[in-house]
């Protein structure tokens, strides 16, 4: 065996471009290919956008605007702008930035001077142009390096910032930008910051009441049981109100960061709401009564944030800031004194929200019983649970949280067989379903526990008492792409935006793309999602390539189903818009047959006529009869 050679040459040290390029996930997060909303180009856009945010909290510049066209992305405020003399240092020198010693900046997120450098390292190109005081100066990058150094030149364009870059497709496989997600992000900026005008592919984004309108936005008038309340002091705004729904759903921030899984300023307010609710009504009401079907949003301000990732999802400090009181303090004093006085000045409100309170404990009680016998019998089962093949990692364990983990929930053993064969064990959990589930629109939640499969797979998942403890943060419908598995997708979607909404407003569910066709030949194998891809491979591979047709998950292989489900895995998320009630969805397509349902389906139906029309006008191979019928199917 031949000895190691360490010495000095063993040791090598990296420029700042490349160990950001080697780690990317130490300063961005998790990669992915944008069918998730925090995979990494959505942190790039953000950290850009931070620094535009940055410049309207120091009183310059009331507009940014936002263009983003298939992989290009273009951000220009109407801010200071960068000193020309320092336009290269500000996007390609670690730990230089105007946040240090600046007062203003002590309540900002981004201070470590890394954000815009990462997006310049990990974009194939990247460009910034400065405007100030009637001059520009414009500097571009490739993969960090720079290319081009523009001499300073004269201009007439208004002072500020723009900055285009293009994420490296090398490190952001086959990506693409999902318009819902950014709207999100940008919702949630105006959101935060009142006045702020952002235009985005020639959309206008503005609010005047903050979080008042983030509730607007996100909860249905006719769900909601009291007006919304709306309060405001120096570094902290909250807004709430109760729904219908079941669960808790919270949409919390720190300094204009959307702390997606919460921290300590999340779980403050939630103990101050339950402590002032109960001082009130001076009666001791159980905390679950008093947050169920709530809907809120927080946002405070701290000095030196201290987050649990680089991307800032969770908070961890304590306190507020060096000499302030801890942030659970803070928040309790000011839940006490402002709700409290709310309660007092609108008594309507007060007796709404009273009336809630009490039908949650009356809904509590009535299922108590079968609720214990239910979760006797999960206990029992878990030991020996067949439908779950469970993995070794889960994104409760505290040690292990910044780690992905999914779920993907199929139907039958031959489905789940593939898929348990080709996962990865740590990370990876299958939940085998038996036949079709229940439809349970318009069920109480008593369903959950006397249905022995919902059951099971609310335990599987850990989210009987809400999201904190999720066991997994991608639930992904894993079913045949046949008419019986869009059925069950539907059934499982229902169950989820029926009992567990928060789950899906908070992005965790998805539903499992697998290829519909594999296209080779004796040098090359084409795996196609969709008839386009096919045709698309028949043409590149030419004479005659075998095309074969998966009619069900069953029947890919272990060894190619790993492909599908790897770094690869095709992901199309369940969004809710702002337009979508979640009552009037259930009840259009899981509610009684209506006739307007059924106009859908007529209208939407395609023939066999249609399909060979499409083949034809694209000139394409014809399909076989049992293709045809497939197809059809």
């Amino acid at each position: 065996m031949a000895e190691l050679n360490y010495s000095e040459d063993s040791i090598r040290s990296l420029d700042w471009k490349e160990h950001i390029r080697l780690r990317p996930g130490m300063y961005i997060g998790k990669l992915g290919d944008g069918s998730a909303y925090d995979d990494g180009i959505y942190v790039l856009l953000k950290e850009i956008v931070d620094n535009s945010i940055d410049e309207f909290v120091m009183g310059s510049g009331r507009t940014i605007d936002i263009t983003i066209s298939d992989q290009r992305v273009i951000v220009r405020d109407f801010g200071r702008g960068i000193p020309l003399g320092k336009v290269i240092d500000c996007v390609s020198k670690i730990n230089t930035g105007g946040k240090y010693d600046s007062k203003a900046f002590q309540k900002s997120v981004g201070l470590n001077g890394v954000g815009t450098k990462a997006v310049n390292a990990l974009s194939s190109h990247f460009a910034v142009q400065s405007y100030r005081d009637g001059k520009t100066k414009k500097a571009e990058f490739e993969k960090g390096e720079l290319t081009n150094d523009v001499p300073e030149t004269e201009t007439t364009q208004r002072n500020g910032t723009s900055v285009t870059f293009y994420p490296d497709e090398t490190i952001f496989r086959n990506y693409h930008f999902i318009p819902e997600f950014i709207e999100s992000m940008i919702w949630n900026y105006v959101f935060l910051n009142s006045g702020l005008t952002i235009n985005y592919n020639g959309e206008k984004f503005f609010s005047e009441r903050g979080l008042y309108d983030l509730l607007v936005r996100n909860t249905d008038a006719e769900t909601i049981r009291y007006p919304i309340i709306h309060l405001v002091g120096e570094d902290i705004e909250i807004s709430m109100t109760h729904g219908q729904q079941y669960g808790e759903e919270y949409y919390s921030f720190v300094n204009g960061q959307h702390t997606t899984q919460g921290g300590t300023h999340q779980a403050a307010f939630r103990e101050a709401l339950v402590k002032t609710i109960r001082e009130f009504y001076k009666k001791e009401f159980d905390a679950s009564d008093v947050r169920a079907s709530i809907v809120s949003a927080i946002s405070i301000r701290v000095q030196e944030p201290v987050f649990e990732s680089q991307t800032k999802t969770k908070l961890g400090s304590q306190n507020v800031g060096p000499d302030g009181p801890s942030v659970r303090t803070f928040i309790n004093d000011f839940v006490k004194k402002e709700l409290d006085d709310y309660l007092h000045k609108y008594p309507e409100t007060a007796d709404a929200l009273l009336k809630r309170i009490m039908q949650s404990e009356r809904e509590r009680k009535d299922i108590a019983a079968i609720k214990k016998l239910a979760n006797e019998r999960a206990k029992k089962a878990s030991l020996h649970n067949r439908k779950l093949r469970d993995c070794k990692i889960h994104f409760d364990d505290a040690h292990e949280r910044k780690q992905e983990t999914t779920l993907f929930i199929t139907e039958g053993d031959s489905a789940s067989g593939s898929i348990t064969k080709s996962r990865d064990v740590q990370t990876q959990a299958v939940f085998s379903l038996k036949g079709k589930p229940l439809n349970c629109y318009g069920l109480t939640k008593k369903v959950v526990y006397e249905n022995e499969e919902f059951n099971l797979l609310q335990h599987a998942l850990n989210i009987e008492d809400g999201l904190e403890e999720l066991r997994y943060n991608n639930i992904v419908i894993a079913t045949d792409a046949d008419v019986d598995g869009m059925h069950i997708r539907l059934l499982l979607m229902t169950f989820f935006l029926q009992f567990f909404p928060d789950l899906v407003k908070a992005r965790h569910l998805s539903i499992l793309q697998t290829p519909l066709f594999r296209v080779r030949n004796k040098k090359e194998t084409i795996y196609c999602y969709s008839d386009e891809e096919r045709q698309r491979a028949i043409a590149k591979l030419g004479n005659k390539p075998e095309i074969t047709r998966f009619k069900g998950l069953g029947e890919i292989s272990p060894e190619e189903f790993g492909l599908f489900i790897g770094k690869d895995i095709r992901l199309d998320p369940v969004l809710l818009t702002k337009e979508q009630s979640i009552k009037n969805l259930l009840e259009y397509y899981m509610g009684k047959n209506t006739p307007d349902r059924q106009q859908h389906i007529i209208k939407n139906l395609r023939v066999e006529v249609d399909i060979l029309e499409e083949a034809l006008t694209a000139e394409a191979v014809l399909p076989t009869e049992e293709e045809i019928a497939t197809e059809q199917a």
